[in-house]
């Protein structure tokens, strides 16, 4: 193989970062991450905190009442213990290497200090209407080196009455176009605060997407590419960064390619028929042969056990908290099948991450670190076989295996051998590496040495790791 160049083309708002390279003479391509997107790859593990003005309430969430309903007194937002610092402390407990916070949700309440939008933290009692609640949170996550990213809810508000991007409500054309023109400059206002105001942003996440100008929805993509252009995009009808992989589940489908046919997504019944056919496979699966590079989040909430499914807080609730079992059974289905995941954290109305909820997460994070922190052995190589040799014969039970993203998905099928009794043995197969691939055995086996073999692949086959482990679990 001989690499000629890397070209970048740019298409309407869509980067596409190509590997071009030559093949026994024929001339080939590869999509390739962008710089954010490869960052967000690499980081695997990142958490989402949901707060609002309806944690301070009596009555449990209701997404369907919550768009549709203002909030009577929004100076019910009194946090007393409020420690920011707190939350991010237990986010990094976890492993998490990046955090986002809900700035704005359904309510339309912005918590943070905004010259645009009337109904933000500058309209409160609470500490006089100075606080900035995202101020102390990208504060305290850049101190314990957490990467900072912001979640903006702009197609539901129901303290301005809008629903799907439209203001509702008047009956008069000219004064709706009125209405309309300012909620869209107070959103694009707002993105230009957020994006100028707060330092270097490692994700923009647009609630149930950003739709675009063309709907007559806010105009935001321009903003963010304009004053924050190594913050990943997540998402709107003209890119996505990123894209949902089809569940709140906080797993994805096996396997998961971080190629895509489209460079956007659209948004539940808004996606175009090719991507919501076949019960969206190809959003959940993505395509091995797809020209973008959108890679894949699994998403969900720490309470989501024993049928509950809560991204905010609510009393009494402890026990939906995830074991450490299904927790690391996650991950595994996530970060283990070439996805990102993001864990929805809920603090309380006192301001602080409940002490369930934080022990959960300290478990979690020294569970993570005990199974993938040392391995037996560990080698790395280019090429269709590569050997792993142990010291002595060893027990082993789980395997990880890593290509080089920043070149694409160059491996197309592998299998993974150990020798026994004298000959190779096939324990395992697949498809899509990607970033990574952990294959946990369903029981333990004997060997001195392992190889992979790269039984198809589109250019040079890239292994940046192969390691391999005897895990014990809880």
């Amino acid at each position: 193989m001989k690499t000629i160049k890397i070209k970048y083309l740019k298409l309407t708002w869509s980067i596409i970062s190509m590997c071009v390279f030559s093949v026994n003479g024929q001339v080939t391509s590869l999509p390739i991450p962008n710089k954010q997107q490869l960052a967000w790859q690499k980081a695997e593990l990142g958490v989402v905190f949901h707060y609002d003005l309806h944690v301070f309430d009596t009555s449990k969430y209701n997404q369907g009442i919550n768009r549709i309903t203002p909030v009577a007194d929004y100076n019910i937002f009194n946090p007393q213990k409020l420690d920011v610092e707190q939350w991010v402390i237990s986010a990094k407990a976890a492993g998490a290497k990046f955090a986002i916070l809900t700035v704005t949700h359904e309510t339309g309440f912005a918590l943070f200090q905004s010259d645009v939008n009337p109904y933000s933290m500058k309209s409160l009692k609470f500490k006089e209407g100075k606080a900035d609640l995202f101020k102390d949170f990208t504060d305290a996550c850049r101190k314990h080196d957490i990467k900072p990213g912001v979640y903006l809810g702009i197609r539901w508000n129901s303290f301005f009455g809008v629903h799907d991007f439209v203001v509702d409500g008047d009956p008069s054309e000219e004064m709706q176009k009125k209405r309309q023109a300012y909620y869209n400059n107070m959103v694009e206002g707002m993105v230009k605060e957020i994006c100028t105001n707060y330092g270097p942003l490692f994700e923009i996440w647009f609630d149930g997407g950003a739709s675009s100008p063309d709907k007559g929805a806010p105009d935001v993509l321009p903003i963010v590419k304009k004053y924050q252009p190594d913050c990943l995009f997540y998402h709107n009808d003209q890119l996505a960064e990123a894209r949902w992989g089809g569940s709140e589940s906080g797993t994805v489908n096996y396997p998961c390619w971080s190629t895509f046919p489209y460079n956007y997504t659209g948004s539940g019944e808004s996606a175009i028929p090719g991507i919501s056919k076949n019960g969206f496979s190809v959003l959940k699966g993505g395509d091995p042969d797809g020209k973008y590079w959108v890679p894949a989040m699994a998403d969900a909430p720490l309470r989501g056990s024993n049928g509950r499914h809560e991204w905010f807080w609510e009393p009494g609730d402890e026990n939906s908290i995830y074991p450490l079992e299904e927790l690391m059974d996650i991950y595994y289905k996530s970060v283990g099948r070439n996805a990102t995941l993001i864990m929805g954290l809920t603090p309380d109305n006192t301001g602080l991450m409940p002490k369930e909820d934080v022990q959960r997460l300290k478990e979690w994070g020294a569970e993570i670190k005990k199974r993938f922190d040392s391995p037996l052995a560990v080698t790395k190589g280019k090429g269709k076989s590569i050997e792993l040799k142990l010291s002595k014969e060893t027990t082993i039970n789980q395997i990880v295996i890593q290509e080089n993203i920043a070149l694409g998905h160059r491996v197309r099928a592998f299998s993974i051998q150990i020798f026994e009794n004298g000959k190779w043995q096939t324990i395992n197969s697949g498809t899509a590496i990607g970033n990574k691939y952990i294959f946990l055995a369903d029981r333990p086996v004997l060997t001195k040495k392992l190889r992979l073999l790269i039984d198809k692949s589109v250019g040079e086959p890239d292994i940046i790791n192969f390691a391999v482990f005897n895990v014990e679990k809880n």
